[in-house]
């Protein structure tokens, strides 16, 4: 999905259709472009931020013209480049970027990162699942901003992506606070240029950014009316303890599976399970009742004969990815385990980056090896032990020894699993959870399981007051997949914060060429579409949302 370890969770899975959008000049403000360089050398000061720092300063403005035509023009705006400093004297600065536009909409878009983050995203990309021919924020007129979450990372340097964790204030600034900082000062900058507060805020983030996104949500409810949440590595920690069990299952004697036998898999997952909804489509609608069973792939006498059968050591391997894991000790934020992911269900071990790669785990780490090893072998290193000579594969997550406290300490600071949001109700708050039931590297299951706690907790009827979750089939985790969702999120927030019009029965179109636009209904989890049997298997209004 990315060609560096920073970026492979930012993906945030490719941007989509079909609702009316809100005016973007709608309560236009006007802030003259002219005034952008009196923004200069401004400093933020320490008491504007609602987390401790040194204050700050903008580093740098610039006028950027107008760009695009029709939908996607993105019109002239102020870009204002800032730095924040720590308490700490050791950490480093948050970097940030504010985009605010000459005509503005009066309201605010801040934008989430991805993997160990320590760069700042585009402000001028969409939201996940953003309609780009409905325009991205910034041409819709919002002032969009976003951090690197406190550290700066070299290009590529996927080798020290988690270097930056060895300082206190970095760590806590990347699990969450400089959210917070960033959001504070983006307020106050806003407030320099055009003389008011943003009447609206919204926050949108896919995978860490999804999770940054439900930070916002359980740790300061006041500050975004609504929220758009991808793919969320809500348990970060606790995905990473994931990571490190899947890099040992990877790393068994006579386990690891070819690029060959991967696509075995998901090719026989698919003849098994696709058509299970009612149409052959390349996609599996319903990925929970989807029971292919991997011993059917077994090599006669049980070796690793060739690419067209599964040894024993192979089938247990994937048997153990696609399964639940408990860890079997006491976690300081409550996690228990992870739900493994849907490898005999729909989701393709052999995805670029994201997958299990080509060999199995070993040093030296490179991206030909899985995902989950190149993170935790970073997680092992630089949050764990904080020896960079460490060698992480080495660690497994299910017997750590004297690493138990310092993980469990971990859990308490990056899990963002509080399930009561009655106070982002309260503030009338408004959030989406969506995830794609192929995605290879964050499982939908664990999301499924942070909604159900929110239900449990808050109760059906409160939940769905504010709450929605959409589980995609067919989607992955960005990039390449069966079925690459595309739907106007950004304007189903808005309609519900500002309106009080819940999502009605939406529709996701598929962005792969070769799918020609077909598009299937967006159903609320646990629902999925089936195909009704008559008229155009390409079309949403032939299926129904159904439960398993």
């Amino acid at each position: 999905m990315r060609s560096t370890l920073v970026r492979a969770l930012t993906a945030p899975v490719i941007a989509v259709l079909t609702m009316v959008s809100l005016p973007a000049t709608s309560g236009a403000a006007t802030g003259p472009p002219a005034r952008c360089g009196e923004l200069a050398e401004r400093a933020i000061p320490a008491d504007a931020l609602g987390l401790p720092t040194s204050g700050g300063r903008v580093t740098g403005t610039k006028t950027v013209p107008a760009t695009g035509t029709g939908s996607q023009t993105i019109g002239e705006y102020c870009q204002v480049d800032a730095e924040l400093f720590p308490v700490d004297p050791e950490a480093p600065n948050i970097e940030m970027r504010v985009a605010l536009p000459a005509e503005w909409n009066g309201k605010a878009m801040m934008f989430g990162g991805g993997g160990y983050d320590g760069a700042i995203p585009s402000l001028t990309d969409n939201v996940p699942f953003g309609d780009a021919d409905e325009g991205v924020p910034l041409a819709r007129g919002f002032a969009v901003f976003a951090s690197d979450s406190g550290h700066q990372l070299a290009p590529n340097d996927w080798n020290h992506a988690g270097a930056f964790a060895m300082n206190d204030e970095a760590l806590r600034n990347f699990a969450s606070e400089a959210l917070k900082k960033t959001r504070d000062a983006a307020m106050f900058l806003i407030d320099e240029l055009y003389g008011t507060q943003p009447r609206r805020s919204y926050f949108a983030g896919a995978s860490s950014g999804g999770r940054e996104a439900l930070a916002v949500a359980q740790r300061w409810p006041r500050d975004f009316d609504g929220v758009i949440s991808g793919a969320p590595a809500w348990n970060a920690a606790t995905l990473d303890l994931w990571f490190g069990h899947m890099t040992q299952i990877l790393q068994r004697p006579g386990a690891f599976l070819s690029r060959e036998k991967q696509q075995l898999i998901y090719n026989r997952v698919m003849q098994r399970c696709d058509g299970d909804d009612g149409v052959r489509d390349g996609v599996i609608s319903d990925e929970a009742g989807c029971d292919f069973d991997p011993k059917v792939l077994r090599c006669a006498s049980g070796e690793d004969r060739d690419p067209t059968c599964l040894s024993d050591p192979q089938i247990k391997a994937v048997r153990d990815l696609s399964s639940p894991v408990e860890w079997g000790y006491k976690l300081a934020s409550g996690e228990r385990g992870y739900p493994g992911t849907p490898f005999l269900s729909g989701a393709d071990l052999s995805i670029p980056g994201l997958g299990i790669g080509s060999r199995a785990p070993a040093h030296p780490l490179d991206f030909t090896a899985a995902f989950a090893a190149l993170f935790w072998d970073q997680w092992a290193k630089y949050f764990i032990t904080r020896d960079p000579d460490f060698d992480g594969l080495k660690l497994d997550p299910l017997t750590p020894g004297k690493w138990k406290k310092r993980i469990s300490e971990l859990t308490a600071l990056q899990d963002i699993n509080n399930p009561d949001l009655t106070e982002f109700t309260k503030a009338g708050g408004k959030l989406l959870l969506v995830h794609g039931t192929a995605d290879p590297t964050v499982s939908h299951r664990s999301t499924a399981d942070y909604y159900q706690r929110v239900r449990a907790t808050m109760g059906a009827r409160a939940t769905s007051k504010f709450l929605r979750m959409y589980a995609i089939p067919g989607m992955g985790h960005g990039g390449p997949a069966a079925f690459t969702a595309s739907w106007d999120s950004l304007s189903a927030i808005q309609r519900w914060s500002e309106k009080g019009i819940a999502p009605h029965e939406p529709v996701v179109s598929d962005l792969n060429p070769a799918a020609s636009g077909r598009t299937r209904p967006l159903c609320e989890y646990p629902e999925w579409p089936r195909y009704n049997g008559l008229g155009d298997p390409d079309r949403a209004e032939n299926f129904t949302c159904v439960r398993s």
